[in-house]
C-alpha cells in the first residue's frame, strides 16, 4: 500500500474527500470558514489550492474571501511546511537581545530565506511575533520545544541534533 500520509502533505483524492467530510461537519456553524481551514491545514500541513476550491464550492464562498482569511492569519500557510518548523521570536525583548543575528545564522546554516523551506523538506524557517517567553530572550521554537537565551553560535549544534536519526520518525 502506498504511503500517502507523509512528506509535505501531497494532494490526493483521499485527502480531498477528507476535506469534504470536514466541511460537512462545520457547514451548519455560523462562520465555518476558519474552523474548516484549520482542519484542512491539519490534513495537508498547509492550504493547497485544490482543497481551497472545494471549500469555496461547498461553502459557497468566493476564493478571494478564502484567500483573504488564509493570508490574514499567520497560522495559516499556503505553502507546504517542513517536517520541523523553526520559529524565531522577533518581539521587542527578543529583538533587542539579538534575535536578528540568530535568525540570520539559521538562514545561513539552512541555506534558506526566512519564511522558506529547505530543499529536502526538513525545515521551515519563520520569523514570528512574541512567543510569550520574553524572560528567555532571544527565543526560538522547533515544534513544541523552546530554546532560550540563544546565541548564533549555538545554532549549528541545535540543527545537528535535529538532523540525527534519533529525530526521524
Amino acid at each position: 500500500m502506498e504511503d500517502t500520509c507523509c512528506g509535505q502533505g501531497g494532494v490526493n483524492q483521499e485527502r480531498l474527500d477528507q476535506v469534504r467530510e470536514v466541511i460537512s461537519r462545520f457547514r451548519m456553524l455560523q462562520g465555518p470558514l476558519i474552523p474548516v481551514l484549520h482542519e484542512v491545514q491539519d490534513i495537508f500541513g498547509y492550504l493547497p489550492e485544490e482543497a481551497l476550491r472545494i471549500v469555496s464550492e461547498e461553502l459557497e464562498l468566493p476564493m478571494a474571501e478564502i484567500y483573504g482569511v488564509a493570508t490574514f492569519y499567520s497560522f495559516f500557510s499556503l505553502e507546504p511546511k517542513g517536517e520541523y518548523v523553526i520559529r524565531v521570536c522577533m518581539g521587542t525583548a527578543c529583538y533587542i537581545k539579538g534575535a536578528q543575528a540568530v535568525l540570520d545564522r539559521l538562514s545561513q546554516e539552512l541555506d534558506v530565506p526566512v519564511q522558506g523551506t529547505t530543499a529536502d523538506g526538513k525545515f521551515t524557517l519563520d520569523a514570528t511575533r512574541c512567543l510569550g517567553a520574553c524572560g528567555l530572550a532571544p527565543v526560538m521554537t522547533i515544534g513544541e520545544k523552546v530554546y532560550g537565551r540563544l546565541t548564533p553560535n549555538e545554532i549549528p549544534k541545535i540543527l545537528k541534533s535535529m538532523r540525527t536519526p534519533a529525530h526521524t520518525h
